[in-house]
């Protein structure tokens, strides 16, 4: 993999799937949001989403990922990930729609092949269709990273269950019909020494005893969290997923590929802002009418800039070409994740510097996503516990 921030693919089937993403995300999807006057910080609708969500399956991108029995296209991990940096690369509000991420056939991940025909034809197939939407509800207050910690409950009742507690961090709850609800089994957990068992729902979001409320907004400003309140919410047994206690086998599945495919639009929007960053030093001028980028102090920047991302980018990529080979790739996600977070910060922490001002300034493009950046440190799993894995994994000789 060479070094380039505009990066064209040897793979044909890459090269024509990015080339059509880049002019609708560019053209089209540029427009519209001009047209609505979206930005990063608007408090986004259903009515902003679903003509996007429409577009992009007209288009062949919305669930693309999914196998060809769902209407997807089979891709490879690498073809995903491809497709994923240029969302980050776009600079897009709505860009997090176009394959389904947010709250769409993306969001959902796996769970597909847990699902009943019911639980298929009620929920999964209509959200793959974009005529519904949903979030993942598993993070609590005290409930992290240390997920087994979680407080929401499961308490049988008749032919379903009696759902209790108050989820957090549901990204896509603000327009999400249904959500995927991970809850601890009541009587279980609850000695010392006993282990607890946790089950996965699908919940309607309109059920009596189910409240979505605004959740925190997060530093990128962006407002597309809620927390999902559940008082005694009555959850029909058609609606759990798998059997009892597989919870979090479900939940977390996937874990190792998540982790590795949320690098790609990190690097993605990290590209753009060294592009942007490169057009500043271009253009800006200093004393005596120079460019900015005559200055050494502001090349080396730009150097170390481009070679973290180039490292970051390169070891990414050969993370997911191995997963593509159907290799054990728990040790490369870890590193991927906690190297694209750290070094991707780092870029955006220049590129704040090398735009002076202007870089400290809501609005500017490029503040935005050094928030943006510094979230990634901690979302999806902090670095610090990337580096727990990865000493678990070295400890253990894998």
């Amino acid at each position: 993999m060479t070094f380039s921030l505009h990066p064209s693919y040897d793979d044909p089937r890459t090269a024509e799937l990015v080339g059509r993403l880049r002019d609708y995300l560019g053209g089209e999807l540029a427009d519209y949001e001009r047209e609505h006057g979206l930005t990063d910080s608007s408090r986004l609708t259903r009515a902003d989403l679903e003509p996007v969500w429409r577009r992009s399956i007209e288009l062949g991108f919305y669930g693309i990922h999914l196998p060809k029995e769902h209407g997807g296209q089979d891709l490879t991990f690498s073809q995903l990930a491809a497709l994923k940096e240029e969302l980050g690369a776009s600079g897009r509000v709505l860009s997090h729609s176009v394959l389904g991420d947010m709250g769409g056939p993306l969001r959902a991940g796996d769970i597909l092949k847990h699902a009943t025909r019911h639980q298929l034809d009620t929920y999964l197939l209509p959200l793959i269709r974009g005529e519904r939407a949903c979030c993942f509800s598993l993070t609590e207050t005290d409930a992290g990273s240390d997920v087994r910690s979680m407080r929401t409950v499961a308490v049988p009742d008749g032919d379903g269950y009696r759902l209790t507690g108050h989820k957090v961090f549901s990204s896509a709850g603000p327009f999400a019909d249904f959500a995927i609800v991970v809850a601890r089994m009541a009587g279980t957990g609850e000695a010392e020494g006993d282990k607890p068992s946790f089950s996965a729902f699908l919940v309607d979001l309109d059920s009596p005893g189910c409240r979505v409320e605004d959740g925190v907004t997060p530093m990128s400003g962006e407002h597309i969290e809620s927390d999902i309140v559940l008082d005694a919410c009555y959850v029909p047994a058609a609606n759990l997923m798998g059997a009892e206690g597989d919870g979090m086998r479900i939940a977390l599945g996937r874990v190792t590929t998540n982790r590795l495919l949320h690098c790609p639009t990190i690097l993605g929007l990290t590209r753009r802002a060294l592009d942007l960053t490169l057009q500043r030093a271009r253009t800006r001028k200093v004393a005596g009418g120079r460019p900015l980028i005559s200055l050494q102090a502001i090349q080396h920047k730009l150097a170390d800039m481009a070679t973290d991302f180039y490292a970051a980018r390169s070891m990414t990529y050969a993370a997911l070409k191995a997963l593509d080979e159907g290799r054990d790739v728990r040790t490369e996600a870890f590193m991927c994740k906690l190297f694209v977070a750290e070094s991707c910060f780092r870029i955006l922490d220049e590129a704040v510097q090398i735009h002076g001002k202007e870089g400290l300034t809501q609005g500017n493009e490029v503040e935005f996503m050094f928030r943006k950046v510094r979230m990634f440190r901690v979302l999806t799993g902090t670095s610090e516990i990337q580096r727990n894995g990865i000493a678990k994994m070295l400890a253990a000789g894998t």
